[in-house]
This record gives structure tokens, C-alpha cells and sequence, in this order.
């Protein structure tokens, strides 16, 4: 009789195996999506976005929401008012990390000063935006705010100590610190970039607390804001599309095919930062430091399967330029103005206007932001801690590098549509702040 023997089958069975695994967890992202089939399509037969399956996402880390926290200590060592400057999300931005300062400080935070006069040439406070009682309420036991000083301080100017090179745990406690405890009353204007991972977690809680848990938009905002949301046709994308003249200067980019108005129009505010030429403009391009234009928006949309039917908010601002090149191609687009009145305008600050956009965001279907500032990245985080995960920023670098290789039509789309999938599988350009955990699905 003829035998055959089992083992040897079994073992090249189970190398062959191995070696298949192995070479599934060794390739690069795109490889893994490569022969990946969705459920989802749209009316063109193709994937969309947001049907890719996520790997990764961002949440809220539990040590924050569910930590035990240190009592706060019976005595301040004085009173800190944080000073933003800025636009509404700067400012925020500012006030969230003023506030890991006064508690890492063990000081008593008072109501923040909004400095908006040079940026919106006008005049708002932080309780003609945000609801000040409920700050209050939620910061409780985080750290101390105070909406009055005691009579002692009441009628003078904070002491007001430079934090302009002060990043992280040490640089606070060895330099403000002692302004602190000798002047009692202080103010600061935080450095742009915190190591927040310096500070310990009490400190760290604090700043999470304020910035996702606490500050909630004044009634009355909110109440507009509200409105404003109703109106907009579901379900929508709120589109952060960010390409006004001096955004465009002082990027140094050059464009070529804008109309003689844009071009005008970035000269008069352009200055002197003049936009780079030959290699080096190039080189600053592939390097993503170029605005997106509008057409080039609707381009990669197209490239991410998203309908040029869809409902679009447009969340801008003023004097955006060269629109057309967007809505020629997404037709179904309404800003602010489609809905509110020329009263509602004329009565609103520029905070006011720029907390619209906001909420609306915050509370899209979808969010797509084609910068990586300040709103974009305060609607990722608000948008996670929400369960949103339909957040997206598209990628200024890939386009470049694609179209300086002669990409074009169905192999550019291609290109665009592997690249941002796989940014949104992995949960990539979120940039969220140590509030945030990555969790693997």
C-alpha cells in the first residue's frame, strides 16, 4: 500500500500561513485597503468617504472623564487673568490653556479679557459669546473662577508677566510663579506652543475640562446658532474653505489663472512678503504650505467620490476669493447669509459670526477643512468628543506632490482618493490635544 504522511503537509500548511500573515502586517497602509470591498456606494457606482471602515479613531481619554481628581487646595496663591488675543478660536485656545496654568499655579482664575479690537476692529467680551455661569458651574472642582476680585484688586491692572517663550510645567512654576505670589494679581497671554505633556493630569483635566465640557456658546448665540441649523438642508457638509487675500500673501504662494480682482486684491495686502519663484516655489508647495483654491477643493471632493449635489454649509468668511471655481461644480452650497437678515448682521460682532460657524460645524453631518487653524482643529476635537467621526482635512502636500508629478483626471482622482482614505482609516490630521486617546476599533 501507498502511505502518505500528514505532517509535512500540516507543517508547509502552517509556514505558508505564517509567511501570509506576516506580509499582511508588514505592508504600508494603502496596500491594506487595496482589496478592500464597501457596502456603500453612490449614485456612480463608486465608494464615498465616508463609508471607508475606520481602523482608528479619537476619543475622549477616560483618565479625564472618569479620573479622581485632588481636591483643590484651601489657599490660592493669588489671581491670574488669562489675555487672548486673536480670532474666536485663538482666543479659546489661549483661555483652555490658561487655564491648565492657573490651576498648575494653584491660583484662582478670573473672568478672561478678550482682546478683539485689532483683529475684528470692534469690541466683545468672553460673556458677549460664552455662557459665563456655566463656565463657572463646570469648572468646579478643577480650579477656582471668580466673575469679581475682592475689593483690594478690584480697581487695578493685573501685573502683567511675559509668557511668550514659557512652554511647559517647570518654565511656569520657576518664572510666573513668583510674580504670583509677590504681586498677587497677575496676567498672562500663554505661549502658542504648550507641552501640555508637562504638566501633570490635575493640571491637564483642568485645561479638558474647560475646553470641551465648559465652554458652551451664550444663550442668545446659541439660540441664533440653533436656528441657523434648522434651516440649513440635511443632511450636509460643513465645508472650513479658507482662501482670502491675506491668507494667500502670507503664504508667499503663487497662483496662476486668478482673476485680475484676486490678483489685486493680494497685492494690496501682501506687503512685503514676496511669494517665492522657480525651484524654491515649487519646493514650497510640495511642502503643503499653499492654500487650496476653490477649484482645487472641489477637485479633490470629486476625487473622494462626494456628490456635486451635496448640501454644502460653507463655513467662511469675508472676501473669500475665486468661489466660482467651487460652485460651478457643487451646486447645492449656503453660507450664514443665505439665512439670517441683514439685521442679524449688522448686530453681531465678528466673534459672533465666527460662533455660527462654529456650532454649525460642530454639528454637521460631516466636516471637511481644507487648513489646519485654530476652528479646524477646535471642530475636530469638539466633533470626536461628540462621536463625529466624519472629520476630514484635505491634504495641501498630496495634491502639490500629484500634480508636479503630471498627474491628471482618473490617475490624479486615483491618487487623491488612496491617500485621503487611508489618512481616514487611520484617523491621521486629527491633531487632537492630550485630551484625546487613540482607540483602535
Amino acid at each position: 500500500m501507498f502511505y502518505v504522511s500528514v505532517k509535512p503537509f500540516f507543517s508547509v500548511l502552517l509556514v505558508t500561513l505564517s509567511l501570509s500573515l506576516a506580509v499582511l502586517l508588514l505592508s504600508p497602509p494603502s496596500s491594506l485597503f487595496s482589496g478592500t470591498s464597501f457596502s456603500f456606494t453612490n449614485e456612480r457606482g463608486y465608494t464615498d468617504i465616508w463609508s471607508v471602515r475606520r481602523i482608528v479613531e479619537w476619543r475622549p481619554c477616560k483618565w479625564w472623564l472618569q479620573g479622581h481628581l485632588p481636591a483643590l487646595p484651601a489657599d490660592s496663591n493669588g489671581y491670574i487673568r488669562v489675555d487672548c488675543y486673536g480670532g474666536l478660536n485663538q482666543m479659546r485656545r489661549d483661555l483652555c490653556d490658561g487655564v491648565g496654568i492657573a490651576r498648575l499655579l494653584n491660583a484662582t482664575l478670573v473672568l478672561p479679557k478678550f482682546e478683539v479690537a485689532a483683529y475684528w476692529n470692534e469690541s466683545s467680551g468672553f460673556a458677549d459669546v460664552f455662557d459665563v455661569d456655566h463656565f463657572i458651574s463646570q469648572m468646579n472642582g478643577y480650579v477656582k473662577v471668580v466673575k469679581k476680585l475682592p475689593p483690594e484688586f478690584a480697581s487695578k491692572e493685573p501685573y502683567h508677566v511675559d509668557c511668550s517663550k514659557r512652554k511647559g510645567q517647570f518654565d511656569y512654576v520657576e518664572s510666573v510663579l513668583p510674580s504670583l505670589l509677590e504681586h498677587h494679581y497677575i496676567s498672562i497671554t500663554p505661549a502658542m506652543s504648550q507641552r501640555r505633556d508637562r504638566y501633570p493630569q490635575y493640571a491637564k483635566a483642568a485645561l479638558c475640562q474647560a475646553c470641551y465640557n465648559a465652554l458652551r456658546l451664550a444663550k442668545s448665540v446659541e439660540e441664533k446658532a440653533k436656528e441657523l441649523l434648522e434651516a440649513i438642508p440635511k443632511p450636509f457638509l460643513s465645508l472650513h474653505l479658507r482662501f482670502e487675500p491675506d491668507m494667500v500673501a502670507y503664504s508667499q504662494c503663487e497662483y496662476k489663472g486668478l482673476s485680475p480682482a484676486s490678483l489685486e486684491a493680494i497685492e494690496a495686502t501682501r506687503g512685503d512678503r514676496k511669494p517665492w519663484t522657480g525651484e524654491l516655489a515649487g519646493i514650497w508647495r510640495k511642502r503643503g504650505k499653499c492654500p487650496l483654491t476653490p477649484h482645487e477643493t472641489a477637485l479633490i471632493l470629486q476625487a473622494l467620490h462626494i456628490p456635486t449635489n451635496t448640501n454644502i454649509y460653507l463655513a467662511a468668511g469675508d472676501g473669500l476669493m475665486e468661489l466660482e471655481g467651487f460652485t460651478s461644480i457643487y451646486t447645492n452650497v449656503v453660507t450664514k447669509s443665505s439665512f439670517l437678515t441683514s439685521d442679524d448682521f449688522s448686530s453681531m460682532h465678528g466673534n459672533t459670526k465666527a460662533a455660527l460657524d462654529y456650532y454649525v460645524s460642530i454639528n454637521s453631518d460631516s466636516y471637511v477643512a481644507t487648513f489646519f487653524g485654530n476652528m479646524d482643529k477646535m471642530v475636530a476635537a469638539m466633533r470626536a468628543f461628540n462621536g463625529k467621526q466624519k472629520t476630514l482635512f484635505l491634504s495641501r502636500r498630496a495634491f502639490a506632490e500629484f500634480t508636479y508629478k503630471g498627474l491628471k483626471g482618473k490617475e490624479l482622482h486615483q491618487a487623491l482618493w488612496k491617500t485621503h482614505r487611508d489618512d481616514f482609516a487611520m484617523g491621521r490630521g486629527s491633531a487632537l490635544s492630550d485630551c484625546f486617546c487613540e482607540f483602535k476599533l
